[in-house]
C-alpha cells in the first residue's frame, strides 16, 4: 500500500514539474532505494556505462566548463582561499579522472548479494548472511565537484539511493554534473528508479536532511571536525564522519634518505589541498642533520613554507617557529610543520595526540620499528615507505570513495563500495518450528556449510536470493 502511495506522489510531482521539499524527496529516495537494491549487476553497470558516455559528450563538456568557470569566477570575487579555489576547479584532467573511476567501478564485482556466512542450524534449516545496500545515504561534501560524481556512481553501484549536498561555492558545476548523471541513469536502456539520486542545494536543505531519520539511513559529512560534530549533535541519523586530514610522515633514524626526501615531497606537494596530504613531518634526531637540508631544498623548490620547532631551527635557520596550534592544523596549502623527535615512541605519541586518525606513514629500514609504528598508530591508514597520498579509494582499487572515515564503527579509511553495504540474515526452512527444539525432539547442529555459495537443500533451489 505504501509503495502505491509513493509512486502516486512521484507521478504527481513529475507531472506538475514542482520541486519537492527535501523531506518529500527523502521519502521518494527511500522507495527508490528499495527498488534499486533489487537491480542486478548488469542493470547497474549499463546505467554506469551510459553515465560515463554522457560525461564524455562534447556538448556536456562545454556545459561543465561554463558552469565551473562561473563558480571559479565567483569564488575569486568572494576572496575564497586559494586551496578552496584549487579544489573547485573541474577541468579536463578531473573529468578524465572521474571517468576512469567509473570504468573501474564497472569492472568491479557487484558487492550486493554476496554470501558472507552460511550455517546449517539443523537438517534442512539453513542460515545465510548476505550483503545488501544500506538504503538511503545522505552525503554533505565540500567544494570538490568531482566528489559528486564519485559519490553518486558509488551509491548506484552499491544499490543505494543518495541525497547529495555540495558546497555552495560549487553549486553551478554540481547542478550540471548532477543533471547529466541523473538524466543518463533515467534514460539508460534499463532506467534507474526515479529519485534514486537527489540534489540538495541550500543550507536549509541540510537542516531538513538531518530531520529525516525515517527515510535517510546514514549521513556522511565531509569537512572540519567542528562541522562533523555539528552534524552528529543535530541528527538522530547514524553518522560516519569524514573530518580533518592532519596526516604525518615520520622519518626514522634508520631510513634511506633519498627515499625519505622523495616521499616527503610527494606527500606534501603532489596535491596540497586534499585531506591525505601530509601536514606535519617528524624527523628522528639521529638523521635530522643529513635529511633536513636535502628535504628543505626540495620542498622550497616547490614553494612550500616550512614551520618548525626550535631543534629544527638549529639546522635550518631563518625558518618560522611553530606553535602548538601548528601541530593540530590542516593547512591544505603549501605549508608544512616540522619537528625533531628523540625516539620512535615520541613520534607515535605526537601523532596519536595531534593527528586526526586519517593517514600516517613511516620511512624506515628497521623492521622492528616499522612493526611498532604500524601497531601503535591509531589511524585508519598506516603506511610504510610510501606517500600518504595513496590513502584514496581510487588508488586502493575501490573505484572511488564517498569519504574517508576516521571512526571505528562500520567502516574505516576510504569508504568505497564495501563501506556502503550492510547485511541481512536469510533463513531457509521446511516447516521448522521452535517447539520441536524446545521439546528436544530435534537438535541444532550449527555446522558451517563449507561451500558458502551452495544452494540450500530442497525446496529452495535458488537461494540465497
Amino acid at each position: 500500500m505504501k509503495s502505491q502511495v509513493y509512486i502516486t506522489q512521484i507521478v504527481f510531482y513529475l507531472q506538475k514539474g514542482e520541486k519537492m521539499s527535501i523531506i518529500e524527496s527523502a521519502k521518494m529516495a527511500k522507495m527508490a532505494g528499495i527498488m534499486l537494491s533489487a537491480m542486478n549487476s548488469e542493470m547497474k553497470n549499463d546505467a554506469l556505462i551510459f553515465i560515463k558516455e554522457c560525461l564524455k559528450l562534447d556538448i556536456n563538456k562545454k556545459k561543465i566548463e561554463k558552469a565551473n568557470d562561473i563558480d571559479i569566477e565567483n569564488a575569486i570575487k568572494d576572496n575564497l582561499p586559494a586551496p578552496i579555489i584549487k579544489r573547485l576547479k573541474f577541468d579536463e584532467n578531473k573529468l578524465n579522472d572521474v571517468i576512469s573511476g567509473i570504468e573501474q567501478l564497472i569492472s568491479l564485482e557487484d558487492p550486493v548479494g554476496k554470501t558472507l556466512l552460511s550455517t546449517e542450524l539443523a537438517y534442512g534449516l539453513e542460515l545465510y548472511r548476505v550483503s545488501c545496500p544500506i538504503g538511503v545515504i545522505g552525503v554533505i561534501f565540500e567544494s570538490r565537484p568531482d566528489a559528486l560524481v564519485q559519490i553518486a556512481t558509488l551509491c548506484l553501484k552499491s544499490g543505494n539511493a543518495v541525497i547529495l549536498k555540495g558546497g555552495s561555492e560549487a553549486k553551478n558545476t554540481n547542478k550540471v554534473l548532477f543533471d547529466i548523471i541523473y538524466d543518463a541513469s533515467r534514460n539508460a536502456e534499463i532506467s534507474m528508479p526515479p529519485y534514486w539520486a537527489v540534489l540538495a542545494e541550500t543550507r536549509d536543505d541540510v537542516t531538513e536532511m538531518l530531520k529525516c531519520s525515517d527515510y535517510i539511513d546514514l549521513i556522511i559529512p565531509r569537512g572540519s571536525n567542528e562541522f562533523v560534530r555539528y552534524i552528529m549533535d543535530n541528527t538522530n541519523i547514524p553518522v560516519t564522519g569524514h573530518s580533518d586530514g592532519i596526516c604525518h610522515l615520520y622519518i626514522d633514524e634508520i631510513a634511506d634518505i633519498d627515499m625519505a626526501v622523495k616521499i616527503a615531497v610527494d606527500s606534501k606537494t603532489q596535491y596540497v589541498s586534499v585531506c591525505n596530504a601530509v601536514e606535519t613531518l617528524l624527523v628522528h634526531k639521529n638523521i635530522a642533520k643529513n635529511f633536513l637540508p636535502k628535504a628543505a631544498e626540495m620542498l622550497e623548490e616547490k614553494n612550500v613554507e616550512l614551520i618548525c620547532d626550535e631543534n629544527v631551527l638549529k639546522i635550518l635557520p631563518n625558518i618560522k617557529l611553530a606553535t602548538n596550534e601548528d601541530w593540530e592544523t590542516e593547512y591544505l596549502d603549501y605549508t608544512l610543520s616540522i619537528k625533531i623527535v628523540d625516539s620512535l615512541g615520541e613520534a607515535i605519541a605526537h601523532i596519536n595526540k595531534y593527528g586526526s586518525g586519517h593517514t600516517d606513514s613511516i620511512v624506515s629500514e628497521n623492521k622492528e620499528n616499522v612493526h611498532k609504528f604500524m601497531q601503535l598508530i591509531d589511524s585508519a591508514c598506516v603506511f610504510h615507505n610510501c606517500s600518504t597520498r595513496f590513502s584514496d579509494g581510487y588508488r586502493f582499487g575501490f573505484g572511488a570513495e564517498v569519504g574517508v572515515s576516521t571512526g571505528k564503527i562500520h567502516s574505516r579509511g576510504p569508504v568505497g563500495l564495501d563501506g556502503l553495504l550492510i547485511y541481512k540474515y536469510k533463513l531457509f526452512g521446511s516447516g521448522d518450528i521452535v517447539a520441536d527444539f524446545a521439546s528436544g525432539s530435534r537438535k541444532f547442529t550449527h555446522e558451517e556449510l563449507r561451500d558458502k555459495t551452495r544452494e540450500p537443500q530442497y525446496p529452495y533451489k535458488n537461494a540465497p536470493l
